[in-house]
């Protein structure tokens, strides 16, 4: 993965000349009831999208939603959805095409870890797969035929990490198959059993993995390859929609115990502005990371 520097991404602007988006817009950020996640639905329905904020803790994605009402004037609306379980998934997907009918901007924020931030341990790497990798791919996968296809382009947004980079991956074999222009899904699905299955016994220390939170980077890791592998399908098909991963580096989330270099709001609104840039700036298949000075991309 060639690096490449964007210069015109260090401060991408939401000012009225660059407006592409309306009312009609309509956006869905899951995991939003707090974090990143939340910050983008209140940026995005600032701006006058319409938003869909999907928790899988009803109640809290309800809190959430009225304190947008109470404290912003904010309108979005809420529907459960746990990206782990497929059957909330078709629930959430059908209740979109009945009501909304159309999607322009899918952003992938659901993700767990169970480490504390000097952790490594593997005990919940099932859990984390499913749920980073496994159900943001079927969540994709299903939204797909709901799309516009316009000229303002579709896009989906995965909120991934650099610990998923594929040079932290030490096997080689399997980083030279996560950088092949070839990769497909059945390859990364592959990569990510064999990963479990060396958790299971016992041996995944000494078979090349990622060092640093070794199931949340091999699940950011399969996020990104499949973000890249689905980012080449539809631009081979000519299709208007762009894929782009977003990584907010060290944020103060409850993943991290709050502690972090950026606060939720300061992501949340480059995560928006990634997701609002206008069609001619768009470039398929990047990875877009949070600076201080604003956001660098690689190729």
């Amino acid at each position: 993965m060639d690096i490449k520097e964007c210069p015109n991404l260090s401060a991408p602007s939401l000012s009225s000349s660059t407006r592409w988006w309306s009312k009609d817009t309509v956006a869905v950020v899951t995991g939003a009831n707090k974090g990143i996640g939340f910050s983008m639905v209140k940026k995005l329905a600032e701006l006058g999208l319409t938003v869909i904020l999907t928790a899988r803790d009803t109640e809290r994605g309800r809190k959430a939603v009225d304190e947008l009402r109470r404290q912003h004037g904010l309108h979005v609306y809420f529907h459960r959805l746990d990206v782990s379980d497929s059957v909330s998934i078709k629930a959430f997907v059908d209740w979109l095409r009945q009501n909304l009918g159309v999607l322009d901007i899918l952003v992938n924020n659901a993700g767990v870890s169970f480490n504390g931030l000097h952790e490594n341990s593997v005990g919940h790497a099932e859990t984390v797969i499913k749920t980073n990798f496994c159900g943001a791919k079927l969540l994709t996968e299903s939204l797909l035929p709901l799309f516009r296809n316009s000229a303002s382009k579709g896009r989906i947004v995965n909120i991934s990490s650099r610990l998923g980079s594929f040079d932290k991956m030490r096997n080689p074999k399997m980083r030279k198959m996560l950088e092949s222009e070839t990769l497909t899904v059945e390859q990364i699905e592959e990569i990510v059993n064999l990963f479990l299955e060396n958790v299971k016994k016992g041996t995944w220390k000494s078979q090349g993995w990622p060092e640093y939170w070794t199931d949340y980077a091999v699940s950011k890791m399969a996020l990104n390859a499949y973000s890249q592998v689905l980012a080449r399908r539809y631009q081979d098909n000519g299709r208007l929609l762009t894929i782009i991963c977003f990584c907010p580096g060290f944020t103060q989330t409850s993943m991290t115990g709050g502690k972090g270099t950026y606060t939720a709001d300061y992501a949340g609104e480059a995560g928006v502005r990634l997701a609002l840039l206008p069609p001619e700036d768009l470039s398929i298949g990047t990875f877009h990371k949070l600076t201080h000075t604003g956001i660098k991309s690689k190729m």
